[in-house]
């Protein structure tokens, strides 16, 4: 079981550029991977030991402000903005030093990956991209799993990108750090591969700063998201209650 009580969470965008050099595990939580850590050790265990965790939904802002957690984020800082941030960091130093640095994405489909790689090369054009598509399973066989742990590890990445969605991503990550000989930022980031892919739509930068891209996501796919956000938000306030009841507030 998770409790935000637990977690060590980034105050704001700005503290980003304080992260350390190296190989750093960056995850992000929200509502829903708040809900499902409850019942999901592993991810749990993820989300709790990882470096740097990020406050990915205003509702997790909140309910620390509200909670009186140690840890006390003062903005969202989504997926997105760690991405955009990162990319801006490691162009900004190749192009500096007159050399390609590289950047690796593992996870999606080939032809999210493709324009990914078509679109950087536009936006980042200091910067190498390199990708690879893993099986599409609900659990890798250890083949899997030595495959893409060597695709990684010979590309040396400078920064390396990881897109299966919740709570795969994070476990997968996690469970094969060791394996995982590079020396980078590491952020499990999701849905960013299919936004910057363009192949799934952002919500807008209104519904994004009134903490409603949730509701813009559940309008653009009701069908796949209801579960997800009308009786997952309503489980997300009975766990936070259930956290302010334990009194250790």
């Amino acid at each position: 079981m998770l409790s935000l009580y637990d977690l060590h969470i980034t105050t704001s965008r700005a503290a980003l550029a304080e992260l350390p050099e190296g190989k750093l595990l960056i995850n992000t939580i929200n509502a829903h991977s708040y809900n499902v850590a409850q019942k999901d050790a592993l991810f749990a265990e993820a989300l709790q030991n990882g470096d740097v965790l990020l406050a990915d939904g205003a509702s997790i802002v909140h309910a620390c402000r509200w909670l009186r957690t140690p840890s006390q984020p003062k903005e969202r800082i989504a997926g997105y903005d760690l991405f955009e941030y990162e990319m801006a960091a490691l162009e900004k130093r190749a192009k500096a030093d007159k050399t390609r640095l590289t950047v690796f994405f593992m996870g999606s489909s080939p032809t999210v990956l493709e324009r990914i790689t078509k679109r950087a090369a536009t936006d980042y054009p200091h910067l190498e991209i390199k990708t690879y598509s893993p099986p599409y399973k609900a659990e890798f066989s250890k083949e899997d799993d030595t495959a893409i742990i060597n695709a990684i590890n010979a590309a040396n990445p400078d920064l390396l990108w990881i897109g299966m969605t919740a709570p795969k991503q994070e476990k997968w990550t996690y469970s094969h750090w060791a394996e995982l000989d590079i020396h980078c930022h590491v952020g499990t980031i999701g849905a960013v591969f299919d936004f910057y892919a363009g192949t799934a739509q952002r919500a807008p930068l209104w519904w994004q700063q009134h903490s409603l891209e949730w509701l813009y996501r559940l309008m653009k796919e009701p069908k796949r998201m209801w579960r997800r956000y009308i009786i997952g938000n309503i489980l997300f306030v009975h766990n936070i209650l259930r956290e302010r009841l334990g009194g250790r507030s």
